[in-house]
């Protein structure tokens, strides 16, 4: 496990080397990957999501590819389709960009739903299917997307089923501190070019990538205290006064998920309730839907989860030894 954690710290380190600041962020972003699941990140523009989307795929040695979502966008663009080749007589496939390893769904809620629904079957079962035929999509694969919370006109809200894919929605917000806003300065002056992604060297292999990420299913042990412990979770907030629509089992899975990797990259064998709630929020509060009186109050859905945390006891028995 130290020598999974020190790869895991390596990664970091990369990916910190270019983007600055928001170490957390960073964190969850790897667990999430390590987890196979998909990330949404929602937050203003000019903040540098993008960047740290394609910082992070050159770090773990995976293919990158980018779909800019527009109103025009068509499925085709997206999984491709059969192209005519006028010299042999035969209709051959051009794969879309979705058959990357990291796929970067940019301003994913600017195409209409029809678009976004091209997505919904890769994201889950990971293959596409086009004019009938059934295509697995290259393993690692994670979409990671961004929206722009603020800005509305000419956009599309992403359909309850489609978040509900998310492992995670992270937000990652301005720079911490004054020196993180000038350290963004400083590098840009030495780089002498606004986006260095492509000076990364990859820190590991696509394969170590995915033996790290076998670790996370096959040697991360988890306590039934914990396991219990994440289900009081979301029975909290999914019965709070607020709610219309709880987080699913999925949500459950997906906690559980988040919560097996992060261990892992801090170290160790098993899941802490730390490690639950350090997650918990950025792994539920997307999959809630609240109801229009209390979205008038100012309630959001953070702080549903938040209070489901402070009202659940964390258990005191969750290592292997006290199995």
């Amino acid at each position: 496990m130290k020598r999974v954690a020190r790869k895991c710290t390596q990664i970091r380190e990369t990916v910190n080397d270019v983007f600055v600041g928001h170490p957390d962020t960073v964190e969850k972003l790897l667990a999430a990957a390590l987890a196979n699941g998909h990330v949404l990140f929602e937050d203003y523009p000019g903040l540098g999501k993008t960047l740290l989307v394609k910082v992070f795929a050159q770090a773990v040695g995976c293919e990158f590819d980018r779909i800019q979502f527009t109103p025009d966008l068509l499925p085709a663009d997206i999984v491709g389709t059969n192209i005519y080749n006028p010299k042999t007589g035969e209709f051959q496939l051009e794969k879309g960009p979705i058959f990357a390893n990291v796929v970067l769904a940019d301003e994913i809620n600017r195409a209409p739903p029809k678009t976004q629904s091209a997505l919904l079957e890769s994201m889950e079962e990971r293959q596409v299917t086009i004019e009938g035929d059934t295509m697995e999509i290259p393993s690692p694969f994670f979409v990671l997307a961004t929206q722009n919370p603020i800005e509305q006109e000419g956009t599309y809200p992403l359909p309850e089923a489609q978040m509900d894919r998310f492992l995670v929605r992270l937000q990652m917000g301005y720079p911490d501190s004054l020196d993180d806003e000038s350290e963004i300065m400083r590098r840009r002056i030495d780089w002498s070019k606004n986006d260095p992604s492509g000076d990364v060297e990859p820190v590991i292999s696509m394969q170590t990538f995915q033996r790290l990420q076998r670790v996370v299913e096959d040697k991360i042990f988890v306590h039934e205290a914990i396991i219990e412990y994440i289900a009081r979770i979301v029975r909290t907030a999914r019965a709070h006064e607020a709610v219309d629509v709880g987080p699913s089992p999925r949500g459950d899975l997906a906690l559980l998920r988040l919560s097996r990797a992060l261990a892992m990259t801090r170290g160790r064998d098993y899941v802490t309730p730390d490690d639950v709630k350090d997650l918990a929020v950025d792994a539920l509060a997307h999959r809630i839907v609240l109801d229009m009186e209390h979205v008038i109050e100012g309630t959001e859905d953070a702080d549903v989860v938040e209070a489901a945390i402070g009202d659940v006891e964390p258990p005191t028995a969750y290592s292997r030894g006290e199995a």
